[in-house]
């Protein structure tokens, strides 16, 4: 089984040398390593047993650290991520020629999101690269909201979880991209399509999705 704590460096040191650390965040624990280290994604992919044209997650402390690996920030991307960021909202954008194919299973988007949790995002505060995540369990197994179902699931194959509590929303991060200037709903979340449509000055009628 892992080793579970709050060495937040600790934590930090591993993930810089490429292993794989467990995290917490508002939404529930995630599966996290370096972006930009190609064994790391696959080993993600393998203990996670994950298929191979699913798309990671990447997460940062703050947009602009993004700006490195997307080609563009849309103006409605940057008002949903200062309404919602820290929070769980993931946002799709282009991403340029600095993102690994693994990240993004070969296609042209990623997913990025800033977690609202204090633990991870003074971790990611530590790291100069994003961090690749997704949940913390077994494809098809239920997401873990604590340390210890992580350990459960993934335990025997990942050196140490980073044991923030209990993950206070227990659902997924609602996942918005954007076609043609207009706000797609890719995955329903902790934040309900009403609320996205709303802060953008958009209703129902003339969004449908």
């Amino acid at each position: 089984m892992a080793k579970i704590g709050t060495d937040i460096s600790h934590a930090a040191a591993l993930l810089k040398a490429g292993k794989l650390v467990a995290v917490p965040t508002d939404t529930v624990y995630g599966l996290a390593g370096h972006a930009q280290k190609t064994e790391t994604l696959q080993e993600i992919f393998l203990v996670k047993k994950r298929p191979q044209d699913k798309p990671l997650i990447a997460q940062v402390d703050h947009l602009e650290k993004a700006a490195s690996f997307v080609k563009n920030i849309p103006n409605d991307a940057r008002i949903l991520a200062e309404k919602y960021w820290p929070g769980a909202l993931t946002l799709i954008f282009e991403a340029n020629e600095n993102v690994s194919p693994i990240m993004v299973s070969g296609g042209t988007t990623m997913g990025l999101r800033v977690p609202d949790h204090a633990m991870t995002l003074e971790l990611l505060g530590q790291l100069d690269f994003p961090l690749a995540v997704t949940s913390a369990n077994l494809s098809g197994h239920e997401s873990p909201t604590t340390a210890e179902e992580v350990d459960e699931q993934i335990g025997d194959s990942i050196e140490y979880i980073l044991d923030g509590g209990p993950s206070e929303i227990g659902l997924e991060s609602t996942i918005v991209g954007f076609e043609n200037k207009m706000p797609v709903i890719f995955r329903k979340g902790a934040i309900s399509k009403e609320e996205i449509l709303a802060t953008l000055n958009l209703n129902l009628s003339q969004k449908e999705n």
